[in-house]
C-alpha cells in the first residue's frame, strides 16, 4: 500500500499481529478504492453497484428504518405502558441495543461489500444468519405489503365528498351500526366498547369498524373459511407490487433517486397533519395522555419487553436490510457518522408521530366526552379504524383522510422496496456472473415480484386477515428477530473478535470509534437480547384475533413452523459446516470454519 508520510498516520493492529501505518487523507481514500477494485477484478467478476452519493445512502436508510410502525405501534405502546415513562425503557434499548446493532450491521455490509449469505463469509460457521435473514425478509415482503394495499384502497376511497365510513347508510352496515353522535345521545356508557368492538361481537359497532371488517376485509368467521378473493384488494395489491418493481428495477442508483420523494415527502405530510392536529380542540388532552408518565409501570416486565422489541422493529435489525444498504457504500465511507444521524431521525420520528396521532385522538375523545384510552387501538386498528374515525369529525374530512393514507403508503413503500432489494441483492451476490449481465436483474426482479404477488393472494381473501396476523405474530416476530440479533453480535464480537472488527472499522473510516460500542457488542447487547428473548418465551401466549377468535391448533403449529424455518438455520448450518470441514476433531476441524479463512475477507484486510 502507498502511504503519505506527510500526514498523520493511524496504527492498526491486524489479525496477523502486525501493525501498519495508514494515512487518513483523500489520497488514501482513492488508493484504497483503486486497489480494492484492482485486486478483485478478474474475467469472471462483474463489478457491484455503489451509491451515487452519500445523500442517496442516508435517505435510503431513513426510508428503510422509518416506517409505519413509527406511527401506529410506538404511540400505542407509549399510552399502553405509562406514557412518558415508556420513554425510559425505549431510550435505554435505543442506546444499548438499537444504535450499536445498527452500526454493527452497517459496518459489516460496508466492510464485506456483500449482502445476505455472502456477507457472513466474515465468520463462515455463522453463514446461517444470512440464510435466516433472507427467509425473514421473504416472509415480511409477502405480508407487509398488504398494509400498503389496504392504505392504497383507503386512499382511493377517500377521494370523494363524503367518507363511506362516516355513517351507517351503506350496504355493508348492520342494524348494530351506531354512529358516535347517536350513541352519545342514547347510551353514553356504551361508548367505551364502540370503536373496539368487532362485527362478530353482540355490541353496538362504529361505522368505521364495519367499513374495515365488512367492506374492506369482508372478514369471515374462521381461518378455515377463505371466502374467495376480494378483487378490489387484489387489484390494489397488484398496483403496489408494480410500483415497488419500478422503484428498484434498475438498481441501487435508481433507488437512490426514488427515495428523495418516498423518504422526504412523508415528513411534509406529517408536518401538515401535526399542525392540523395541534390546532384541534382537545389536542392538549391527547398529548398529556400520550406523555404523562406513570412511573409505577416501570416495575412491569412487559413494559421493558415492549420497549426492546419496538426498538429492534423500528431499526429493522436482523432483516439484512441494513447490511445490504451498507454493502453499496464505498469502502472508506464514514458510515459511523451516517448511522448516528439516521438513528436520531428514526427515534425522533417516533416521538413526533405520537404527537400527530394523539392530538387527533384527544380531539375525538373530547368531541364525545369519553376517555382517550377508549378510542386508541393498536397496529392496523389505529391506522384503519381510530384515525379514520377521528377525521370524520373534522371539516374537509376527505382531504385529511387522503393525506393520512398517502403518508402511510409512502412510509411503507421504501421499507418494502428495500426489503425486495435485499432479497435480490442476496441472489445477485450468490450468482454474480449469472445475474449481473444486461437486463437479467430486471427480469429477476419481475419474476420475484410476480411470484410474491401470487403467494400473497390468500391475504386478500375474505379470511386473509387471519393469515396476515399469523405471519405478523410468528414469521417476523420479536422472538425471531431477537434470536437472530443475539447470534449476529456473538458472531462478530466473540467469534470474529470485537478487536478485529474495530480494526476493520478503523481501516474504513480512518479513526477509532467510541469504545462504548465495544462494550455493548461484547457484553450489553447479547445479554439484553437473550434476556428479552427468554422473557418473551416465558410470557408467550397463543395468537388470537381481536381478543375473541382463538386460532385452531394446526394454525398455531403452522405459525411456529414459520418462526422455526428461520431460527433453525443458524444452528443447523453451523453444525453442518463443522461436520463437513476436513481435519482433526478439535484442533483443525472446528477452528478453520469458525475463524474466517483469508480468501473470503476483503483484500485489504487479507494482506496485512
Amino acid at each position: 500500500m502507498i502511504l503519505d508520510t506527510r500526514h498523520d498516520l493511524v496504527y492498526i493492529l491486524m489479525s496477523t499481529g502486525r501493525r501498519i501505518h495508514m494515512s487518513t487523507n483523500d489520497e488514501f481514500e482513492e488508493t484504497v478504492g483503486e486497489r480494492f477494485i484492482e485486486e478483485t477484478k478478474n474475467p469472471d467478476n462483474i463489478p457491484r453497484e455503489t451509491w451515487s452519493n452519500k445523500r442517496d445512502f442516508i435517505l435510503a436508510c431513513v426510508g428503510m428504518s422509518v416506517g409505519i410502525g413509527n406511527l401506529w405501534r410506538f404511540p400505542y405502546l407509549c399510552y399502553k405502558n405509562g406514557g412518558g415513562a415508556f420513554l425510559i425503557p425505549f431510550l435505554t434499548f435505543v442506546v444499548l441495543g438499537g444504535v450499536p446493532m445498527f452500526i454493527l450491521e452497517l459496518a459489516l455490509g460496508q466492510y464485506m461489500s456483500l449482502s445476505g449469505f455472502k456477507a457472513w463469509n466474515i465468520c463462515p460457521v455463522f453463514r446461517g444468519i444470512g440464510i435466516a435473514n433472507i427467509i425473514i425478509d421473504v416472509f415480511a415482503n409477502i405480508y407487509y405489503i398488504m398494509v400498503l394495499a389496504w392504505a392504497a384502497y383507503f386512499f382511493v376511497i377517500s377521494l370523494t365528498s363524503v367518507l363511506p365510513w362516516s355513517d351507517c347508510n351503506n350496504a355493508w352496515n348492520t342494524p348494530r351500526c351506531t354512529p358516535f353522535h347517536k350513541l352519545v345521545e342514547t347510551n353514553s356508557s356504551a361508548i367505551a366498547s364502540l370503536i373496539n368492538s368487532s362485527v362478530t361481537a353482540e355490541l353496538p359497532v362504529d361505522p368505521a369498524v364495519e367499513f374495515w371488517e365488512r367492506r374492506v376485509l369482508q372478514l369471515t368467521k374462521d381461518i378455515t373459511d377463505g371466502g374467495g378473493i376480494i378483487w378490489e384488494l387484489a387489484l390494489s395489491l397488484l398496483v403496489v407490487w408494480v410500483i415497488v418493481y419500478f422503484c428498484v428495477w434498475r438498481g441501487v442508483r435508481w433507488m437512490g433517486k426514488v427515495v428523495y420523494f418516498t423518504a422526504i415527502f412523508p415528513y411534509v405530510i406529517l408536518c401538515v397533519l401535526l399542525v392540523r392536529g395541534l390546532t384541534l380542540d382537545g389536542a392538549t388532552d391527547g398529548i398529556v395522555f400520550y406523555l404523562k408518565p406513570d412511573l409505577s409501570r416501570l416495575a412491569d416486565i412487559q413494559v421493558w419487553m415492549d420497549g426492546g422489541t419496538q426498538v429492534f422493529y423500528s431499526y429493522a435489525i436482523a432483516l439484512n436490510q441494513i447490511i445490504t444498504l451498507g454493502s453499496y457504500n464505498k469502502f472508506t465511507n464514514n458510515f459511523y457518522r451516517d448511522a448516528i444521524l439516521v438513528s436520531c431521525i428514526n427515534s425522533g420520528t417516533s416521538l413526533v408521530g405520537g404527537f400527530a396521532v394523539f392530538s387527533v385522538l384527544g380531539f375525538m375523545a373530547k368531541q364525545h366526552n369519553i376517555p382517550i384510552a377508549d378510542v386508541a387501538n393498536a397496529g392496523p386498528g389505529l391506522a384503519f379504524i381510530s384515525y379514520p374515525n377521528a377525521v370524520t369529525q373534522m371539516p374537509i374530512s376527505p382531504l385529511w383522510a387522503a393525506l393520512f393514507f398517502l403518508m402511510i403508503i409512502l412510509l411503507g413503500l421504501d421499507s418494502q422496496f428495500v426489503g425486495v432489494e435485499t432479497v435480490i441483492a442476496a441472489v445477485m451476490d450468490m450468482f454474480p456472473n449469472l445475474v449481473r449481465r444486461g437486463s437479467r436483474r430486471m427480469l429477476l426482479m419481475a419474476v420475484y415480484c410476480f411470484l410474491s404477488f401470487l403467494v400473497g393472494l390468500p391475504l386478500v381473501s375474505r379470511g386473509g386477515m387471519y393469515i396476515f396476523q399469523l405471519f405478523d405474530y410468528y414469521a417476523a416476530s420479536g422472538m425471531v428477530l431477537l434470536w437472530v440479533v443475539f447470534w449476529e453480535v456473538v458472531a462478530i464480537a466473540w467469534v470474529f473478535g470485537a478487536d478485529r472488527f474495530y480494526d476493520a472499522i478503523e481501516m474504513m473510516i480512518g479513526s477509532r470509534i467510541n469504545p462504548y460500542l465495544y462494550f455493548c457488542w461484547k457484553y450489553l447487547s447479547p445479554v439484553l437480547c437473550m434476556g428479552l428473548l427468554l422473557s418473551q418465551l416465558v410470557e408467550f401466549r397463543p395468537l388470537t384475533y381481536n381478543k375473541t377468535y382463538v386460532y385452531p391448533d394446526w394454525a398455531q403449529a403452522f405459525g411456529i413452523m414459520l418462526a422455526l424455518s428461520s431460527m433453525l438455520c443458524i444452528p443447523v448450518y453451523g453444525l453442518f459446516k463443522m461436520a463437513i470441514t476436513d481435519g482433526s476433531l478439535i484442533v483443525v476441524k472446528y477452528i478453520p470454519c469458525i475463524v474466517n479463512p483469508p480468501d473470503q475477507l476483503p483484500p485489504l484486510y487479507r494482506d496485512y
